[in-house]
């Protein structure tokens, strides 16, 4: 199994110390230093409470790549949870539940892409998705992808093979609208082309 590349970082040299040795002791983990961030897969933080710093060094790492985070901490206030996912937090682990195979399990976790996060976290997380959908999204005639319904109605046609002239007489549209729509997604997103387009709404998982 090719082993997950970790770096560290905490609020307190015995914590990191600490962290470290934890997962230094497991065969699956590879620790990095964490001047060499670029090169891991996850990142573990490990703090008291999550604050204005540590939602600031979020933001920097959320900059700088892909990296997952997972967060081990006793405080973190609801309504920066949101802003906490969208800087690449995917874990969240109580400090006194934070034992050496806990953190392995979430660092694991993390680098499969799949959440951990406690149950009251998870459901306030929820709640603020729901509230974004409801008072940003939907006025706004977009879904969480970013992508109004009628653009991943074109998209996923095209995605099928669909040329302009299919789509526009499956959907009821004329050409001009189906072109219309395709530069409108690419513009508002920065895609370069129409399979780019389709790639995007891929990843996104709408098609």
């Amino acid at each position: 199994m090719d082993r997950v590349w970790v770096a560290v970082h905490a609020g307190d040299p015995i914590t990191l110390a600490g962290a470290i040795s934890y997962l230094r002791a497991r065969s699956e983990v590879q620790v990095v230093p964490a001047s060499r961030l670029s090169e891991a897969h996850v990142l573990v933080v490990c703090v008291d409470t999550v604050n204005a710093d540590v939602m600031s060094l979020l933001r920097r790492t959320a900059d700088q790549g892909s990296v997952k985070i997972v967060l081990v901490t006793d405080r973190f206030n609801d309504a920066d949870l949101l802003t906490a996912v969208e800087c690449g937090v995917v874990g969240v682990l109580p400090k006194a539940a934070a034992s050496g195979d806990r953190l392995v399990h979430a660092v694991l976790a993390a680098k499969r892409g799949m959440g951990d996060m406690p149950p009251t976290l998870l459901g306030s997380l929820l709640s603020q998705v729901e509230r974004l959908h409801k008072e940003v999204l939907r006025p706004n005639g977009l879904t969480a992808s970013g992508l109004a319904p009628r653009e991943i109605d074109v998209l996923r046609l095209m995605a099928e093979g669909w040329d302009t002239a299919q789509i526009a007489t499956k959907l009821s549209y004329s050409e001009r609208t189906v072109k219309n729509v395709v530069y409108a997604v690419m513009s508002r997103l920065g895609l370069r082309n129409r399979p780019h387009a389709v790639a995007y709404a891929m990843r996104a998982g709408v098609i």
